[in-house]
């Protein structure tokens, strides 16, 4: 049976790729690309073989493609830095194909489309849970910075290793061996050698590829947000030919991204992880063209009439003719005095396997009473000695699902602790343990990781009051934008706001942010792909209007 990591192309698909390349003959082994590289071509191997080699131990091969396979995985879709290099083997002949070139025979042809991605796919799935290597992270675990790096690699899917230098004897070596201190902490090391000391996020990102840069074009969409209905809204435009650009502070997902297990999602019976369903829409907005960057954050937003132009967090601006809102909802702080003290050092905003190492045989507190909640309990269950949920209110299934309260109840190390409240946070450098108040009733409990999931605070910063909002911050759509808000113009003296339009004719917002939104992934998504329907109805009108 073939690896579905290796498929064989047949000869028919080869000679369609044909048509985009062109034939390279080697005489000696020669390298095809290198680790770090961010453009990079596609390789069809015709004869001979490419060796697939660990950057670090040239020595070390880690796969090898003979006749008739093909290199590459997701990063040629987002010109992310390749982790390997490849060397094709004495006396080759390859196809080889550019980046641009594969992308246009992606979206033309689809039975060579899903064999790559889903090959593509796998080859990461398999790099980032069996292989050890990559970037080299080195930190404490109980430190906050440290914990953001990690945080975003883990939810970015970037390959790295953790080296934790409170415990690993090579993190302390390496730290030796390179004439680095405790105070330079925390440390990245490049797959090609190269030291940062407390890099910024933006710093990893422009080093992985993961932070696009763009031209001074005007989209016809910008998706501003990369949870389920950004990621819709990104795939339904550039799937229609729309230009797309789409930015997110953080990494793809939102707040899906922060659970461990979605199992209520349509057509995934099973289940599936927040972080692996947003990387699989992620990889599909850009299967159809459309740019994505990360971390791009959205600081304020201005419309002349005609267009709208962002400013962005990296001091750059993006002119789209339209816009879509969809920043989600930040879960709210415990309010407890010194919480922020401890955030990315035992208090926490998503449960991942990351955080799932750490809690290994360890007390756990979560904190909420919805469908993440019970989904991050659950997860924790299976690596914590013990998990505490704890809600304010007296029944557990009041925003939980069904399913989800029942395995609760029925897991053996969750203790449920209703009508309570955090009252305080115990610590010198990391949480070490905390105060329950349960109807007066006080107990400190040696909690070291606490996971909250409690309220939702819209993230409209940004919009400077732009559009019409309620007095909580969640955007007016449709129906729901009162006469006195509309933004005069010829638009909006024809027509009242489409059902996601906000007081702006050309602005739409989607998903958590907006007023009166359903809070589940389904709904999200649903709004996003609406959204792209009604922009269309929009610039047919801007045509119409010109």
């Amino acid at each position: 049976m073939t690896d579905p990591r290796f498929p064989v192309l047949t000869q028919k698909q080869i000679s369609i790729l044909k048509e985009s390349g062109t034939v390279i003959n080697f005489e000696n082994e020669t390298a095809v690309f290198k680790a770090g590289d961010s453009a990079y071509d596609f390789y069809v191997v015709l004869d001979g073989a490419i060796f697939i080699k660990d950057p670090i131990n040239q020595n070390q091969i880690l796969a090898s493609h003979g006749i008739n396979e093909f290199t590459g995985d997701n990063s040629m879709l987002s010109d992310r830095s390749i982790p390997f290099s490849a060397y094709a083997s004495k006396g080759s002949t390859v196809l080889r194909i550019t980046p641009a070139e594969l992308k246009e025979v992606i979206s033309k042809h689809s039975d060579i489309s899903d064999i790559l991605l889903s090959a593509f796919i796998q080859r990461q799935e398999t790099m980032l849970k069996e292989f050890s290597g990559g970037i080299k992270v080195i930190g404490s675990e109980k430190s906050k910075d440290t914990y953001v790096l990690r945080d975003f690699m883990e939810k970015n899917h970037i390959w790295h290793t953790f080296l934790d230098t409170d415990v690993s004897q090579e993190a302390q070596q390496l730290l030796e061996n390179f004439g680095l201190k405790e105070g330079d902490l925390p440390i990245l090391i490049s797959i090609t050698g190269e030291i940062s000391k407390k890099p910024t996020l933006a710093e990893l990102a422009k080093q992985t590829g993961v932070l696009i840069e763009y031209g001074d074009e005007l989209f016809d969409v910008l998706v501003v947000g990369a949870g389920p209905s950004g990621l819709a809204a990104s795939v339904y435009a550039a799937s229609e030919g729309l230009t797309v650009i789409t930015i997110d502070g953080n990494a793809p997902g939102g707040q899906a991204g922060k659970s461990s297990k979605i199992e209520n999602y349509l057509g995934f019976p099973t289940g599936i992880s927040g972080n692996d369903l947003a990387n699989r829409a992620y990889i599909q907005a850009q299967k159809f063209g459309c740019t994505i960057s990360i971390p791009h954050k959205a600081e304020k937003v201005e419309y002349n009439g005609n267009y709208f132009t962002l400013c962005a967090s990296n001091g750059k601006n993006i002119k789209a003719k339209t816009i879509i809102a969809a920043t989600g909802a930040n879960y709210r702080r415990l309010p407890v005095e010194n919480v922020e003290k401890f955030e990315g050092s035992g208090v926490f905003y998503s449960a991942t396997g990351m955080n799932a190492s750490a809690c290994k045989n360890e007390l756990v507190g979560v904190v909420g009473g919805g469908n993440s909640a019970g989904q991050a309990a659950l997860f924790l269950a299976d690596h914590a000695h013990q998990v505490h949920v704890i809600i304010r209110g007296n029944d557990l299934g009041d925003k939980m699902s069904d399913y989800l309260v029942q395995r609760i109840y029925t897991t053996p190390n969750i203790i449920v602790h209703k009508n309570s409240n955090i009252t305080q946070l115990n610590g010198a450098h990391y949480l070490e343990s905390l105060v329950l108040d349960t109807q007066g009733s006080k107990q400190t409990i040696g909690i070291s990781n606490l996971f909250t999931f409690i309220g939702a605070k819209p993230c409209t910063e940004w919009l400077n009051g732009i559009v019409s909002m309620d007095e909580r911050g969640f955007i007016y759509t449709g129906a729901d934008v009162t006469e006195g808000a509309l933004t005069r113009c010829s638009i909006y003296s024809q027509r009242k706001p489409q059902s996601l339009e906000t007081s702006i004719p050309g602005f739409y917002a989607v998903g958590d942010v907006r007023k009166g939104s359903v809070k589940r992934v389904a709904s999200a998504v649903g709004e996003g792909s609406m959204a792209i329907s009604q922009i269309h109805q929009y610039l047919a009108e801007l045509v119409m209007t010109v």
